[in-house]
């Protein structure tokens, strides 16, 4: 789809997200700093509350500081009718979770479409779904908001708004520099009038115009943003595409690691040695326990999904999740294989949030992996530097013993598992870990400490994609690659010691 914009003046928009939750604080934020007026509406008077006195319900580096510096254009209300009126922009950004057969849930997208056609009586308003929603969801988008439209106010709504998908690619912890700083913007809409109205949005960002944040300095070598039109259906692909794409790269990597182990391979230099290749590349290319998240697994599932309403298989695709899955399982194998027995064992988990520099615990493995071993009769005991209040709340009554410091979780324990790769975790002081087990049994599920530095401090250091070691054994010359495992994200990890995103 090829669209030529007219030579439109920048003018600041008033806008209004539904939902605020990751995509939707993070995606009004930012507009805001760019200079629209930003209204965020979410029906948990809790996090409204919360955000309005200017703190944030989730943990976000440099979030805090951005709100502050956006706070003159950004207003946070419980109210559609506060909102949808004056907006020339309406983004959806609600919740789409997994329904049992991995179809997206779309009761709070459905709510949300109704609630627009009730309260918008304006000009032209495009309405945008920022969601990850199934394809075709456009189209039904914009009968609800019509229907909803002329049951309210009686007359025909044609012409006054038009529906787009936009889209995230966001990565926790990451996620504002992936907003200000994107790799690409994809906008999709059969009506060029929203196209134009989307570009002139976002064109602060799609020509790196605007003065960055001292606390994110804008990349070197940065030009313009690549912007994407297209149409709806294609739009919504994209979304699906590019996330099982990357989930596929990650079930490869430690499938090969299956069988490097095998055969006495680094997976860390294969790795390398395939991800050199710039047809290939390194990211997403770092075999361990694999991917979690809000993102991966969902979207993985309702392609599968999707595709199997039309009568077709994806094999590849469901190939990649049950990689995936079956890794959190390995992580019980290999214990079994050096305790034997697993019943009345204490288990130290360090890491709950399913990537550093994020609180989020969805589809985090380490829960998972709590909850076998709980499930196998373990005591099990964590730690994560930030996550441990939002793992309170919402497995409380999962029976893992909350540790203060990764210290805590270590002490008396027959066996560490590395499950979050948090820089923190790679500076201890392991020697005294070590003398503090019952026994120095390490399970690096990430490949992301020093290998040869636990063995030497006493400990038997296991993987489940690498190789394994003990202190008598044969030291391999190869480190981890460190470079490869930051790539992605260097320049934050200068800025907030992100390990990567």
């Amino acid at each position: 789809m090829q669209v030529v914009f007219r030579l439109i003046r920048f003018v600041f928009m008033n806008v209004c997200i539904i939902g605020t939750g990751y995509v939707g604080l993070t995606t009004g934020t930012c507009l805001a700093f760019l200079g629209h007026k930003v209204t965020c509406i979410d029906s948990d008077e809790k996090k409204i509350a919360l955000l309005q006195a200017g703190q944030t319900p989730i943990y976000e580096p440099f979030l805090t500081q951005l709100l502050a510096d956006a706070h003159a254009n950004l207003r946070f209300t419980t109210g559609y009718a506060e909102a949808i009126p004056d907006a020339r922009v309406i983004f959806i950004a609600v919740g789409t979770p997994p329904s049992p057969n991995g179809s997206p849930d779309l009761r709070y997208l459905s709510a949300a479409a109704r609630g627009i056609g009730e309260h918008f009586d304006g000009d032209f308003t495009v309405v945008v779904n920022k969601s990850t929603v199934p394809i075709g969801s456009g189209n039904w988008v914009g009968s609800l908001v019509r229907e909803s439209y002329e049951q309210q106010h009686s007359r025909k709504g044609g012409g006054r708004f038009a529906v787009a998908s936009n889209p995230e690619f966001l990565r926790e912890g990451t996620a504002l520099s992936d907003s200000l700083y994107a790799d690409r913007v994809v906008v999709g809409s059969d009506d060029t009038r929203a196209l134009e109205t989307l570009y002139t949005l976002y064109r602060p960002i799609l020509d790196q115009t605007f003065g960055a944040p001292t606390f994110l300095p804008r990349p070197e070598g940065i030009g313009a943003v690549p912007l994407i039109c297209t149409d709806l259906a294609s739009a919504e692909l994209i979304k699906y595409a590019a996330n099982a794409f990357l989930a596929l790269k990650i079930s490869f990597i430690n499938e090969v690691g299956h069988l490097a182990e095998k055969v006495g391979a680094d997976i860390l230099q294969v790795a390398k040695g395939i991800g050199l290749d710039t047809r290939i590349g390194t990211r997403f290319l770092q075999a361990g326990l694999g991917w979690g998240g809000s993102c991966f697994g969902k979207d993985t599932a309702a392609l599968v999904a999707t595709a199997a309403e039309y009568g077709l298989n994806m094999p590849i695709v469901a190939a990649a999740r049950e990689i995936n899955f079956r890794q959190r399982e390995r992580v019980i194998e290999k214990l079994l294989a050096e305790l034997k027995i697993l019943k009345g064992r204490t288990i130290g988990i360090l890491g709950l949030a399913f990537k550093p520099n994020t609180d989020d615990l969805r589809d985090a493995p380490a829960v998972e992996i709590a909850r076998k071993l709980i499930q196998r009769g373990c005591k099990v005991k964590a730690h994560d530097p930030v996550a441990m209040d939002r793992f309170r709340s919402e497995h409380g009554d999962l029976g893992v013993i909350c540790c203060d410091s990764p210290d805590q979780a270590a002490a008396e324990s027959d066996a560490l598992i590395l499950a979050t790769e948090w820089p923190v975790y790679r500076d201890l002081k392991w020697e005294e870990i070590a003398g503090r087990m019952r026994s120095a049994i390490v399970l690096d599920t990430r490949n992301a400490l020093d290998r040869e530095w636990l063995i030497r401090s006493g400990f038997r250091y296991l993987t489940i994609a690498g190789l394994d070691g003990s202190a008598d054994a044969f030291f391999h010359p190869a480190l981890p690659d460190r470079d490869m495992m930051e790539a992605e994200s260097a320049w934050t990890t200068a800025a907030t010691t992100t390990l990567r995103a």
